[in-house]
């Protein structure tokens, strides 16, 4: 008999059925919170509100090992852990960029390494190494030579030591994890809060431990609820949309996000979403109506019910010859260049909004 659930790592009872770990038996290996979205991809008790990151830091630092942070470069703005080193004083990290399939062939992994670089001294945050984990979509040669990579990378970090894998939620741990060994054992989905507590998976003579996420409250994904996360969370590559525009316009990201663009002349605007995440394009001085009357109909999905629940950002100047990402936290970002006057960005209230040197 399991005494915790395989899949998430919460303790099993049989006594209430509306509470976490309940299955009817218990001699079962997974709860049936696991068991539903494993068969039925549907939750039945959402915890993405519900993971208090400071008791899973406080466990990550009970443990002998090191940090395999896994980062979403898709969403790497919302992945970022603020003052991490000191959040975990005294562990070796090694970041783990997953998702690269997600973004465009064109962009280099060197490019995408300088990237990362900056934007981890940006914060404050060091590492011992980081790498790339692609492919792993299409299960291919490139997701083979990946794993190769994780675990020559694991072999020398840990010093034969414990492995603990870490990050924000939807970072895809777990499905990291899994076909780093072989498995299907660890429950995955989009919807965060999937893994419920460290979940220890003996290995020869060490241990390898699955965590859950970190919850990150600034990012739409903890606004939306569980039947929107298939349309913003990208599965395949993303196809970015190109504008250029040569007057005041508008751009939505479903009824999501806004990007109000004032130019004085020729500019170009790029949106990095999901291929299911509908961009819409019109012009500025219609833009207020437009979403009065749209927002959750054709701007949909949606976070709000108007434009009074959303707060603008103030991008900063952008000079000439430079080019600028517009993160949404969680769902993707636009890249805006040329000659641009101003820049307001519309968003869920506590959602953040990061404008930083273009990734692309």
């Amino acid at each position: 008999m399991t005494e915790y659930c395989k899949g998430c790592g919460v303790q099993l009872q049989n006594e209430d059925p509306d509470a976490l770990g309940y299955v009817p038996k218990l001699d079962a290996s997974y709860c049936q919170r696991c068991f539903r979205i494993r068969n039925y991809g549907d939750v039945t008790i959402d915890m993405k509100q519900g993971i208090e990151s400071s008791k899973t830091l406080d466990k990550i630092n009970e443990v002998d090992g090191t940090v395999f942070w896994v980062v979403d470069l898709f969403a790497f703005e919302s992945n970022m852990i603020s003052r991490l080193n000191k959040k975990l004083p005294g562990k070796d990290i090694v970041l783990v960029l997953t998702k690269r399939d997600i973004l465009p062939e064109s962009l280099s992994d060197d490019k995408i390494y300088e990237f990362v670089d900056r934007r981890l001294k940006d914060e404050g945050i060091e590492v011992r190494d980081m790498l790339i984990v692609g492919g792993l979509l299409k299960h291919g040669e490139m997701a083979q030579e990946s794993i190769e990579n994780l675990k020559a990378a694991m072999d020398y970090y840990r010093k034969g030591g414990n492995v603990i894998f870490m990050g924000t939620a939807n970072a895809g741990k777990s499905t990291l994890i899994n076909q780093l060994l072989h498995s299907g054992e660890l429950t995955v989905s989009r919807n965060p809060g999937t893994t419920l507590d460290l979940i220890p998976i003996e290995q020869d003579g060490w241990t390898i431990y699955d965590t859950p996420g970190i919850e990150n409250h600034h990012s739409l994904l903890s606004v939306l609820p569980a039947k929107e996360l298939k349309t913003v969370i990208p599965t395949k590559p993303i196809r970015p949309f190109v504008s250029q525009i040569y007057e005041d316009q508008s751009f939505a990201a479903g009824g999501l996000a806004r990007l109000d663009i004032q130019t004085d002349g020729k500019a170009t605007v790029v949106g990095n979403f999901s291929r299911n995440l509908p961009i819409h394009r019109g012009k500025l001085a219609k833009a207020d109506e437009l979403w009065t009357r749209h927002l959750n109909g054709m701007l949909s999905p949606a976070a709000d019910t108007s434009l009074l629940t959303m707060h603008t950002w103030h991008a900063p100047k952008l000079q000439p010859g430079e080019k600028m990402d517009v993160d949404i936290a969680g769902i993707g970002w636009f890249t805006v260049s040329g000659d641009v006057r101003d820049i307001y960005v519309k968003v869920h209230k506590g959602v953040d909004v990061t404008f930083r040197k273009a990734m692309i």
